[in-house]
């Protein structure tokens, strides 16, 4: 596990910029036709086994794929939170990560029912959506405005493979303002999927915890969050209606549109604690801005 902080924050997993395998250099010319060389992610397959049946292949950054498998298969209602676990062996050679169960599994049906989501680098989901939340009570929770200002203050200034190379999402699991685990890939959904896999795997509690997200609050993102058990669900973007509409029906408090002083709340509103002076906030740095600054979702 990598351990480091920032600033007064204290993250027990955050992103590495520095890793060699995560980006590489790329020779371009710019907007005056002079020669460049930037750095951009390097995306990698991952085929996904569940003991002896072949799941998915996955276009992903692989910086943790044990934790993107755990979480994938949390997350499709493949893996049961009460399951054990036998065993997680990548093969870095073949591309191939197999997640091994005492309980013995067949999803050959579930797998013929395939719905792609609207997640970036095309996420997949396998199954009824719905059954996975049907009948999920999300905890008691408070969101303090002080610890979402604290909190996004430290992840847009948190060193990142975003900030590095760009063309990232990134999702970071907080407790009240300070950030515990902060993972990043092409899509989305393997980011959250990482955390939750890092959850599972070290039996983490969801009942406090808070879940920010750079990209969209969809409705893949609203079931993920619920899944996993987390009452509160937070994006620097916007929102989509069958999102919020599912947040709304299960209790998830949905925070979108939190850049620098301001933010929106369309679902869970009972949950926030205005606690924090707006004139103590600073605006966000235009060096922290990501795509989603401005008017844009």
């Amino acid at each position: 596990m990598y351990e480091t902080t920032a600033g007064n924050q204290s993250l027990t997993i955050m992103p590495r910029p520095e890793d060699p395998r995560l980006t590489e250099r790329v020779a371009g010319i710019d907007h005056t036709g002079q020669p460049i060389e930037v750095n951009v992610p390097v995306e990698r397959a991952l085929t996904l086994y569940l003991n002896a049946q072949e799941i998915v292949t996955m276009m992903t950054i692989n910086d943790y794929p044990e934790y993107l498998a755990l979480g994938y298969l949390l997350n499709q209602n493949m893996l049961k939170p009460d399951d054990v676990v036998t065993g997680v062996d990548y093969d870095e050679d073949i591309e191939t990560v197999v997640v091994r169960t005492e309980r013995n599994t067949n999803y050959e049906q579930k797998l013929k029912k395939k719905t792609l989501t609207s997640g970036c680098a095309q996420g997949t989901a396998f199954g009824d959506l719905m059954e996975a939340i049907d009948h999920i009570m999300l905890p008691e929770a408070e969101l303090r405005t002080s610890w979402l200002y604290e909190m996004t203050r430290t992840i847009n200034t948190t060193p990142s493979l975003y900030l590095e190379a760009g063309a990232i999402h990134g999702c970071v699991l907080c407790v009240k303002g300070e950030p515990v685990c902060y993972m990043e890939d092409v899509g989305r959904h393997n980011a959250v999927d990482k955390i939750a896999g890092w959850m599972f795997r070290h039996g983490v509690d969801a009942g406090d915890k808070i879940l920010y997200t750079t990209g969209r609050l969809t409705s893949e993102m609203t079931i993920k969050t619920v899944r996993m058990g987390i009452p509160i669900l937070v994006s620097r973007s916007g929102f989509t209606a069958w999102g919020v509409a599912l947040a709304r029906q299960v209790g998830l408090t949905l925070v979108g549109r939190a850049r620098g002083k301001r933010f929106t709340v369309l679902s869970g509103q009972e949950r926030l604690v205005y606690d924090q002076d707006l004139a103590a906030v600073e605006e966000e740095s235009p060096r922290h801005q990501r795509k989603a600054a401005g008017n844009a979702d």
